[in-house]
């Protein structure tokens, strides 16, 4: 059976975790991932963080633009509030022991196994198939996972499945060669979803072809109290928290409530007495106070590219300190030196 999830790595665990480099990030992934990524830091002796950039050539991108994201979006996350001195934060490709490793797991894991896992099922059917690396890639994020015998992976709900495969793995690799690998365990952010501002029945998505859909951590003032004005509510001028019967307008309070870190029956409370229409400024005007220093600090930093390199090179040595020797042992057991 899987490691149960938990909430609190212990004192002495270590934590990884990976984003890829497809533009910035939105309202939805720092409320849901990256604030939980800053907040991870104080409470453990070893956190990494990774730009998953060969998790992102699953699907064509353009070079330069490729390279650009990865600025962008370590940008994003030192603007966040990851703090290079109490994380290793680095860029996967540099570290080339994850290819190494996930070779040597994917030798290890079975297609029935990969077939079964959601993303293969759901993006093979966009892409009529998809790419070897597109199949495999759970295999990736195994490896990515295990290289640092990581102990805690803050995950979504729908990162799950694919954290019990390396959970799988590790008893596999540990059951033919001998204990190595500690077996993961998710830890789930406590906070709710943020949905789409213009269908709240699917998650806030990068690539929603909608442009009022999504919030980016970058967006002006003006975009995001438009966006917030525009969101698709109902015809109840009062402002409710029902989730199921009213899901535009619940999801306007979960995001009040996550960005003016209060609970749900607070940020209902405080929109006693207006209608919709008020309750979306409200609503703006806390997102755009709590976005407003993030979006200036990552235009400060584009401005220094070979700052933001500097930092992923450094982060990318560390991360090679803790992964040459785990690999140099998955080595020896399988009997390649």
């Amino acid at each position: 059976p899987a490691a149960p999830p938990s909430q609190e790595p212990p004192g002495g665990g270590r934590v990884f975790s990976g984003i890829q480099p497809t533009g910035v990030p939105h309202l939805g992934n720092y409320l849901g991932a990256l604030e939980n990524w800053v907040a991870l830091q104080t409470q453990n002796p070893c956190v990494l963080y990774s730009i998953v950039d060969l998790h992102s050539i699953t699907l064509p991108q353009e070079p330069a633009q490729l390279r650009s994201s990865i600025l962008d979006m370590a940008a994003s996350l030192l603007a966040c509030g990851i703090d290079p001195e109490r994380s290793v934060l680095f860029q996967q490709s540099q570290v080339s022991e994850h290819a190494e490793l996930s070779w040597i797991l994917g030798c290890l894991t079975s297609m029935p196994r990969l077939r079964q896992l959601p993303q293969w099922k759901m993006k093979s059917k966009q892409k009529n198939e998809g790419s070897v690396g597109l199949y495999t890639y759970p295999v990736l994020q195994a490896a990515d996972i295990l290289l640092y015998k990581s102990t805690h992976v803050p995950v979504g709900e729908d990162q799950v499945q694919h954290l019990e495969l390396a959970q799988d793995l590790a008893r596999i690799f540990n059951g033919r060669y001998g204990e190595l690998f500690p077996e993961p365990r998710a830890l789930l952010s406590m906070t709710r979803k943020v949905k789409s501002l213009r269908d709240p029945s699917s998650k806030m998505s990068k690539s929603d072809p909608h442009a009022m859909a999504t919030v980016r951590i970058t967006d002006s003032p003006d975009d995001i109290a438009l966006k917030i004005r525009r969101a698709v509510t109902d015809f109840t001028s009062e402002v409710t928290f029902d989730p199921e019967t009213r899901p535009g307008v619940s999801n306007l309070v979960i995001i009040h409530a996550a960005v003016a870190r209060i609970s749900v029956e607070e940020a209902v409370s405080q929109a006693k007495g207006l209608d919709t229409g008020a309750y979306k400024q409200l609503v703006s005007e806390a997102v755009i106070q709590r976005l407003t220093p993030i979006r200036e600090e990552i235009h400060r930093l584009r401005k220094d590219p070979g700052h933001l390199e500097g930092v992923l090179a450094l982060g990318s040595g560390r991360a090679r300190e803790l992964a040459a020797p785990v690999l140099r042992e998955v080595r020896q057991r399988v009997g390649l030196s």
